[in-house]
This record gives structure tokens, C-alpha cells and sequence, in this order.
């Protein structure tokens, strides 16, 4: 569904990506796993259009993305969480929901979607008219994926949702991200520092250093390697 090819970024003098290659197929869940600086995020916001490449392309469902604005990216069903969740803090619940279909035209769509989400994040019914900067992390967090859901997205890139939320909600939050992928067919490209989460919840995985692929396999695989337990698992 998405192919990277030799992509590079650099900011300024320095490489943030060097040559990185790798595919995501229809309804998988790959994960990229790399320590802070390893390119991670700045994968995400390439393919999302927020950065542009020095070179490589993108292809998306067999078409040329490398170029296109980021609005244009999601008209096209992908869908970007960032990191740090970048809820509008001074909307509502509500409000925020309806930024995430903000290039939806049908009314009634926008409406069956939001119907749905809130089905998916009860939590959020009971806030809809609380501002988004009062909800806690993990509330902003499905606050976060929820708006992205309500553009339609065919594939979902998450970058970092575990970051600062309780473990009891990391658990809870995960469950909602297999069941969007399960359950209505969204393929998930995830970026997450709990390799081990990462890995137990997505099917292959790459292993991101110092802006490189420097290795790649299925998930089961690559937990009991005893390169990756030693350098993130803590084994």
C-alpha cells in the first residue's frame, strides 16, 4: 500500500535520513522502532508531506505522493497522529472532531463518523463540549486518533502514542488502535519507543539508527533477537 524508496531528509547540514527503504502492505501493522534522533518522526512527516525530501520517493496505493501538499496526502486516505497529540487546546471536543473532516463535503458522513468514533472513545461522548486542553493525556491522545479517523483514512501513521500516558491507558489505547486495524481493514504504520508494545501489536518491523534501516523482519522475529533485546528490550 505504501513503498519508500532511497529516502533522504536532512536538516540543514545534518542527515535525518539516509537512503531509507521499506513497504507497509494493505491491512498490516508495521512498526518503526529506533531510539531518539533515529528518524522516526521525520519518516512520518515525509511521508506526510509536512517535510520535504532531499531525495527518494513515496508511493501510495501505486502513486507518486513524494511531492504532493499534505492536504492533498489525506484526500487521498492517509492520515497522520503526530507526536505530542497537537490537539487544538482551545476547541472543543467537538470542534476538534470536526477539523479532522474538515475535507469532507456530505454532512451526514461527517456525522455517521463521528457517531463512530465516539462509539470507539466513550470517553470523548462525555467531553464533547469540554475544551481539548482540559482532557487529560490519554483523553487528548484518543482525542488525537479520533480526529483522524473522521477524515476517513485508509492508512493511519501513529507517531508515539504511548508517550506520557499511564500504563493502564497505554493498554487501553493500543486495544483501540488493533481494533481500528482488525476490524475495519486501516492499514497502521506506528512509531513507538516501547519496542516491546510496538512489536507485540504489529506484524513486521523495521529498526531505525541514526537515520538507517539496519534491520527488518517480522515482529515475532525480531523480540527474540538478541541484538534488538539487548539494545531496546532491556533483555
Amino acid at each position: 500500500m505504501l513503498t519508500v524508496t532511497n529516502l533522504s531528509v536532512a536538516y540543514g547540514a545534518i542527515n535525518a535520513l539516509d537512503g531509507v527503504s521499506f513497504v507497509v502492505p494493505a491491512g498490516g501493522i508495521v512498526t518503526l522502532i529506533g531510539g531518539n534522533g533515529a528518524g522516526k518522526t521525520t519518516s512520518l512527516r515525509a511521508i506526510s508531506g509536512l517535510l520535504r525530501s532531499r531525495g527518494g520517493t513515496i508511493t501510495f496505493e501505486g502513486q507518486d505522493i513524494t511531492r504532493l501538499p499534505p492536504h492533498e496526502i489525506v484526500a487521498r486516505g492517509l492520515s497522520h497522529v503526530p507526536e505530542g497529540r497537537m490537539v487544538f487546546a482551545n476547541l472543543t471536543v467537538a470542534e476538534n472532531l470536526s477539523m479532522g473532516a474538515w475535507l469532507v463535503r456530505d454532512r451526514a458522513v461527517i456525522a455517521q463518523r463521528q457517531v463512530h468514533v465516539l462509539k470507539l472513545f466513550p470517553r470523548l461522548a462525555e467531553r464533547l463540549r469540554q475544551t481539548a486542553g482540559t482532557l487529560s493525556g490519554g483523553e487528548q491522545q484518543m482525542l488525537a486518533v479520533g480526529r483522524a479517523l473522521m477524515g476517513g483514512p485508509k492508512f493511519l501513521m501513529l507517531d508515539e502514542p504511548s508517550l506520557g500516558l499511564a500504563p493502564r491507558l497505554v493498554g487501553e489505547l493500543f486495544e483501540k488502535i488493533t481494533t481500528i486495524n482488525r476490524t475495519e481493514g486501516v492499514t497502521v504504520l506506528l512509531v513507538e519507543q516501547n519496542a516491546r508494545l510496538a512489536l507485540a501489536v504489529s506484524s513486521y518491523a523495521h529498526v531505525l539508527e541514526c537515520g538507517r534501516i539496519v534491520m527488518s523482519g517480522p515482529s515475532t522475529e525480531l523480540a527474540s533477537d538478541p541484538r534488538l533485546k539487548a539494545a531496546y528490550l532491556g533483555g
